[in-house]
């Protein structure tokens, strides 16, 4: 997901006979090329705050890089410069690592979810902070710690991190998140508190695999989309990484990949996988931006020793109502 990140656009060559000589003509489409300071691990949701893009992920406190263009990356601050006590007490083994950010602007706060685990257990918990403005340089700039949202302890089939938030088509709050074991869940969350609203609060099961995780959910009308990763990440140029998608008319499910069958079975689509030097492409996220749909991920540079990077590519709909990528 970087640099010439969408490695060079495939050839579109046009055959044209003059007098019998032949002529071949190639068009380029063009890459949307990144630069500066945009590695990055797990990227958040792209989000916009006053006139700069802010992207999220994996790191000590959580990392943060920025742009004017979507183009030019700088680092920013960490979102937590003091670990939250709450994160080692209820996390053992965690030492301010957080994993796998995602963000929405909410009730004129920026809500940022979070996972604090450890490698390969699902004694995991999804964290929030928020904050009123993402510009650090604004007097008002203050991440408040808003604790725990969800945990789970061992006990459950399931693992509560990758942190997906969204809402649906009645502006109701909802957070995807999961990892391996039974797959990928749902919860809606009270839109007073960015948390679950019941203590016994309907869990809904999404999709399963043997290896995912990542879930992302867009509505693009009359459909909700579910990306998922299958298979491994973290592997630099040996990871597997690569995304699946499915649909379905209700945000509960079921989603259903292009042959119609439920993610739930082991399925999915394939949208995107390992492509030359971009490497186990992961965590996706759309940004509209003019009427373009732009597809974030992470993937593994294959020309810089297995690098995390940022990418971001074009996004469209097939006339069948399928996401497709740009060459």
């Amino acid at each position: 997901m970087k640099p010439d990140f969408f490695r060079r656009a495939p050839v579109l060559r046009i055959v044209l006979r003059v007098a019998g000589a032949i002529a071949v003509c190639k068009l380029h489409a063009e890459p949307m090329v990144l630069q500066g300071e945009y590695s990055i691990h797990d990227p958040s949701t792209i989000i916009k705050c006053k006139d700069e893009y802010w992207v999220f992920g994996t790191g000590p406190g959580l990392r943060s890089r920025h742009s004017k263009d979507l183009k030019t990356w700088e680092a920013g601050p960490r979102v937590f410069p003091t670990i939250p006590e709450w994160t080692t007490n209820t996390i053992i083994g965690n030492r301010g690592t957080f994993w796998a950010p995602d963000i929405i602007l909410h009730s004129n706060q920026y809500y940022l979810y979070y996972a604090v685990s450890t490698w390969g257990v699902k004694t995991s918990a999804i964290g929030l902070a928020t904050t009123p403005t993402l510009d650090p340089a604004d007097p008002g700039y203050h991440w408040t710690d808003r604790g725990l949202v969800i945990q789970t302890g061992g006990a459950e089939d399931y693992n509560a991190i990758d942190p997906c938030v969204t809402r649906d088509a009645s502006g109701n709050l909802w957070l995807a998140f999961g990892s391996y074991w039974s797959g990928i869940k749902l919860v809606q969350l009270d839109p007073a508190t960015g948390k679950p609203g019941k203590t016994n609060a309907p869990i809904h099961s999404l999709a399963h695999y043997g290896s995912i995780e990542a879930a992302y959910i867009w509505r693009e009308d009359p459909y909700y989309y579910l990306f998922v990763n299958w298979e491994h990440c973290c592997r630099g140029t040996n990871s597997t990484y690569n995304i699946r998608v499915g649909r379905s008319a209700k945000i509960t499910g079921p989603y259903l990949d292009k042959t119609g069958v439920d993610m739930l079975q082991d399925r999915g689509s394939l949208l995107l996988e390992t492509e030359g030097r971009f490497i186990g492409p992961g965590h996706a996220g759309i940004i509209p931006v003019g009427g373009t749909n732009w597809l974030s991920y992470h993937y593994y540079d294959g020309q810089d020793s297995g690098t995390a990077k940022l990418g971001i590519r074009r996004l469209h709909w097939t006339s069948d109502g399928w996401p497709a990528l740009d060459p």
